[in-house]
């Protein structure tokens, strides 16, 4: 049984452990989910990996019914989308009010997402504009992936054909590289682009965003979901105009 009901009550590595486990085990991923995989994830020993899901499992939290791949129990799924959802409102506020980049709020989300209290985070929820998607536009929880469309990769998309940005994936929020190069390109959700050309042979993308030419490779452009023409504004969170920075 569960010994654990509230995710804060979980030290910073093991929320850090259910996030990883939560984005490896996400729509559109390839392959079982190993502690092994994961610990080169986190750049720690299969081990230390092994060890901290021992007791995850134990806890009630995760579950892996043949011994190596993975899954998140209910309970699991449910404690992973509430550290994601005060590390989303903490991210909304870093970049939408503090003004930081998304790498860099990102690194700051993940050391404060342990120390909000339920006050703050609901506090925080309600200045924001109550938003259901992060500042990259994945969604806070389950039930709100559930009810939004999936999108597509941006890098099946064919030359010659328009798209609105739609989601930066987890997968890619891991890369810091590839998250700031897409910020200074404005190709942010919501952002209406062109596709000019996509190559396989180069394995290349170029398109035509608010602030001109931007090319990336198709194994980025993968984690990149998009929605065909125009977008419905309403699925894109704009945090409210008293709160946002002047």
């Amino acid at each position: 049984m569960p010994r654990r009901h509230d995710p804060r009550d979980l030290s910073a590595a093991a929320q850090e452990y259910l996030l990883a486990l939560r984005v490896a085990a996400g729509p559109g991923t390839v392959g079982r989910v190993t502690a092994a995989g994961v610990a080169r994830h986190l750049g720690v020993t299969t081990q230390a990996a092994s060890e901290m899901f021992r007791r995850l499992t134990a806890d009630g939290l995760v579950d892996h019914p043949d011994g190596r791949e993975l899954h998140l129990t209910s309970a699991g799924r449910a404690a992973a989308d509430a550290i994601f959802r005060r590390h989303a409102l903490l991210e909304w506020l870093l970049t939408s009010v503090v003004g930081l980049g998304w790498a860099e709020s990102d690194e700051e989300a993940m050391r404060l997402q342990g120390a909000i209290s339920p006050r703050v985070e609901a506090r925080l929820d309600e200045m924001l504009g109550h938003p259901e998607i992060c500042p990259h536009g994945n969604p806070i929880d389950l039930a709100t992936a559930k009810r939004r469309p999936p999108g597509v990769r941006l890098s099946e998309m064919e030359a010659g054909t328009r798209a609105t940005i739609y989601r930066i994936t987890e997968a890619a929020e891991e890369d810091a590289g590839l998250l700031s190069y897409l910020e200074a390109r404005a190709l942010k959700p919501g952002a209406p682009i062109t596709i000019l050309a996509r190559s396989e042979s180069l394995d290349s993308l170029t398109l035509e965003g608010p602030l001109g030419r931007a090319t990336l490779g198709l194994r980025p452009a993968a984690l990149v979901r998009v929605l065909p023409g125009d977008a419905d504004p309403t699925l894109f969170h704009r945090v409210p105009a008293a709160t946002a920075p002047a």
